[in-house]
C-alpha cells in the first residue's frame, strides 16, 4: 500500500499544480486583442508591445513575438508566432505525462500487492496448517484492498489527465484564435 499512497500523493500534487498553471495561462482579458488591434491600426506599436509584454499569458507572448517581427513577411511572422506557441504548449503540458504514468502503474501496483498478499496467505497456510474460512477470507479481504486502491488511484489519475488535457486544448484554441486575429490585423491595411 505504501507505493500506492505515494502515487496518490504524487497524482494529487501534479493535478493541482498543473490545474493552477493552466488556469493562469488561459486567463486573458476580453479586450486584449481589441486593444492590440487599436494600437496597431493607429501605428502605436510601442504601446501594443508594452501591453503584450506586461500581460502574463501565452497569448500575449505569442502576440509580442508577432509584434517584434512586424515589417518582415507574413510567413516569417506566422512561423515565429507558431514557434512561441509550441513552447507555450510544452510549458502547459509539462509533467502531464506523470498523471498518465500513474494511471497506468497504480493498478499494476494494486495487483502486485494482491499477488504478494496471496503468496503470503498461502505460505502461512502451508507453514501453520491452519486453513479456516475465517483466515482465508481475512487474508483475501486485505489483499483485495490493494487492488481496489490501485484501480481507484489509476482511475483518478486518468480522469485528472483528461481534465487537464481538455483545459490545455481550450487554451491552445484561444492561442490559435488570437494568432489568426493578429495576422488578419496585420493584413488589414493592405487590403
Amino acid at each position: 500500500m505504501y507505493p500506492l499512497y505515494l502515487l496518490f500523493v504524487a497524482a494529487v500534487f501534479v493535478f493541482f499544480e498543473r490545474l493552477i498553471a493552466i488556469r493562469k495561462a488561459s486567463r486573458i482579458e476580453d479586450n486584449f486583442m481589441s486593444m492590440i488591434r487599436d494600437n496597431i491600426m493607429t501605428s502605436n506599436l510601442s504601446a501594443a508591445r508594452t501591453l503584450a509584454r506586461n500581460t502574463d499569458n501565452p497569448v500575449a507572448r505569442i502576440i509580442e513575438k508577432g509584434l517584434q517581427r512586424i515589417g518582415k513577411p507574413i510567413d516569417a511572422i506566422e512561423k515565429s508566432m507558431e514557434n512561441v506557441g509550441k513552447l507555450e504548449m510544452y510549458k502547459m503540458e509539462r509533467n502531464l505525462n506523470i498523471l498518465s504514468l500513474i494511471a497506468g502503474i497504480a493498478p499494476m501496483f494494486g495487483f502486485l500487492g494482491t499477488i504478494v498478499g496471496m503468496i503470503q496467505l498461502f505460505y502461512n497456510i502451508s507453514s501453520t496448517g491452519e486453513y479456516t474460512l475465517n483466515t482465508i477470507a481475512g487474508g483475501i479481504y486485505v489483499k483485495m484492498i490493494t487492488s481496489g486502491a490501485g484501480l481507484i488511484i489509476g482511475l483518478l489519475a486518468y480522469i485528472g489527465h483528461n481534465v487537464l488535457a481538455t483545459q490545455i486544448d481550450k487554451t491552445a484554441n484561444k492561442m490559435e484564435v488570437a494568432s489568426a486575429e493578429f495576422i488578419d490585423v496585420l493584413q488589414e491595411p493592405t487590403r
